[in-house]
């Protein structure tokens, strides 16, 4: 690399560095704020980077910021940036799926990710179940897949999510799998939705599915326009893309 292209190269990284510092140092304003707002402690609510779309550098730009958990919503994207990133020095890092998944991805997850916020079937809980044993097994892993149940919230699942109804039998059969750790709920409130009465229906049903399983205390809820009605509503990690890492670049899938 020639001495141009390498002072290019540096000074793009110090432009993404000094935005994304920016945007997080206002993000994390924003959540210290809707947490007094609801007289609850800032320390209750973690941050969520959600970083599909956005290359490794980015990551590893976030990582040295203070960020440890990153959000994916893609397999072949996350397992790659998780590759990528094995040979940098990013100690404590933890990577989140958050988007739908198919069964047969789920032996790949099982691998790399350390919680998965979008389960709602007991068929891909058994695909889940079985390629975390194995990962234990393998030494890939070397505690249970953390599961949160994605629950819908207008009782649609054809829009991804387990309906109430059918919420307690699916949570139990997370809780009796051995390579899995049941860890509370997840959920987005549906288009066109008034996300206040959404999140309160979120909340009573994590409610309820606490009193049944007291270690599922996350509530993971909350995006880049509605995270202060999700704090209101109890959510403990939210899930944030836009507001943190600017424009989704444009891809071609």
């Amino acid at each position: 690399m020639s001495a141009e292209a390498g002072t290019a190269v540096d000074g793009a990284l110090a432009a993404r560095t000094a935005e994304l510092s920016d945007n997080l140092a206002g993000l994390l304003a924003r959540i210290d704020a809707a947490c007094r707002a609801a007289g609850r402690s800032p320390d209750s609510v973690r941050l969520l980077p959600v970083t599909k779309f956005f290359p490794a550098s980015d990551v590893a730009i976030l990582h040295r910021l203070g960020r440890r958990e990153f959000g994916e919503s893609r397999e072949q994207e996350a397992a790659a940036k998780v590759a990528a990133l094995r040979e940098e020095d990013l100690s404590g890092i933890r990577w989140h799926m958050i988007g739908r998944l198919q069964r047969n991805k789920a032996r790949s997850v099982a691998r790399w990710a350390h919680t998965v916020h979008s389960v709602d079937s007991e068929r891909l809980a058994t695909a889940l179940n079985a390629g975390a044993v194995a990962a234990l097994e393998a030494g890939e892993r070397t505690e249970p897949l953390r599961v949160l149940l994605q629950v819908s919230l207008d009782d649609d699942p054809a829009r991804g999510g387990v309906t109430a109804a059918d919420l307690p039998v699916l949570a139990q059969r997370i809780a009796d799998a051995p390579g899995l750790r049941l860890s509370g709920l997840m959920a987005i409130p549906p288009l066109g939705s008034e996300s206040d009465a959404a999140f309160a229906r979120l909340a009573m049903l994590h409610t309820l599915l606490v009193a049944d399983h007291p270690d599922a205390t996350e509530l993971s809820a909350g995006m880049s326009g509605d995270l202060e009605c999700a704090i209101e509503h109890g959510s403990t990690v939210v899930r944030v893309g836009t507001a943190l890492m600017g424009m989704r670049p444009i891809t071609s899938g």
